[in-house]
């Protein structure tokens, strides 16, 4: 169904030109739900990003009518179109009378407020949706294929640039790692050698680190799975030594491995196996899974690599 007068190029489903200068995950959402805002019958959106490692969705939504209101939170498990979305990667749509059975509620207050369609599409990651994004239409909707193409299209580049800011602001965390500005954040560092011992060195080094700051089990089992793949991807790819530097401030652990390698390729890529039982080669699918975020660049120097886990749930640790 091709739109008369439609914003958007349906050939390339190309995202307005605000995504590319995004300096924050708040300007990317809020240019995206603008550009949303201008597709045919559409009333309401909303945008959501998954948090806390899957636990919960943090949501922004908008309408025609007002300016995007303030972030909000989802529960994972509240039994929603786009926890739904998240957890399967497939994107739902249809007229509001055919989501009747199972989101009663969410239909009977889209009615009164005049919806006749929505539709759900995932913002696509490597191993599972980044989050999902929501749009309530006041008109029925046909939902041919040249429509669902042009939503999946702005999915994607949506969640392009999502993780294209989370990479430049993982960066900034990595880098303040080595000299953190907040004086409340604990830090400590290890300097490894170009030997694969140097992974159950790290892993033991983290584990009395993160024992002595008062961590839960849980979230220090974690960071060791993590750890041992950025050791063992720099013992097998650099070639070099390497530095391990550990920083807990604000609820959130961050650990990174920079090693002296040189040059090369800017960032490092998640290479999915059809194999899952293979373990060599998947360090990185594992890494993003267990991990709330990650990255990896390469300069003149060498690699680094880190991730972060936020620790804020109870749940994760025993930090006060």
């Amino acid at each position: 169904m091709i739109y008369p007068g439609q914003v958007v190029d349906y050939r390339t489903g190309a995202a307005p030109a605000g995504l590319a200068a995004a300096a924050d995950i708040d300007t990317v959402a809020r240019a995206l739900v603008r550009e949303l805002l201008t597709l045919p019958d559409v009333h309401r959106v909303g945008i959501a990003l998954v948090e806390g490692g899957g636990r919960r969705l943090r949501f922004l939504p908008a309408s025609s009518a007002e300016p995007p209101a303030e972030w909000c939170h989802i529960d994972a498990y509240d039994d929603v179109p786009l926890t739904g979305v998240v957890r399967t990667g497939a994107l739902v749509y249809g007229d509001l009378g055919s989501f009747e059975g199972r989101y009663a509620g969410l239909v009977s207050r889209q009615r009164d407020a005049g919806t006749q369609a929505l539709a759900a599409i995932p913002l696509p990651g490597v191993t599972a949706p980044l989050g999902g994004l929501l749009l309530y239409y006041d008109r029925p909707q046909i939902f041919a294929e040249s429509q669902c193409d042009l939503l999946v299209a702005l999915a994607s580049r949506g969640a392009d640039a999502v993780r294209r800011v989370r990479a430049r602001g993982v960066a900034a965390s990595a880098s303040a790692v080595a000299v953190p500005s907040d004086t409340s954040s604990r830090t400590a560092s290890l300097a490894l050698d170009d030997d694969p011992r140097a992974v159950g060195l790290a892993r033991r080094f983290l584990r009395q680190t993160l024992t002595a700051w008062g961590l839960a089990d849980d979230p220090i089992e974690t960071a060791q799975l993590c750890l041992s793949e950025l050791v063992t991807n720099a013992v097998i790819h650099a070639d070099a030594t390497s530095d391990l530097t550990v920083a807990l401030g604000d609820g959130l652990l961050t650990v990174a491995v920079r090693d002296h390698g040189g040059a090369g390729p800017e960032t490092a890529e998640v290479v999915e196996d059809e194999d899952p039982l293979r373990v060599f080669g998947r360090g990185l699918v594992l890494v993003e899974a267990l991990s709330d975020s990650w990255g990896s660049v390469r300069d003149a120097v060498g690699t680094s690599s880190w991730f972060v886990l936020d620790l804020t749930d109870d749940a994760r640790s025993a930090v006060s």
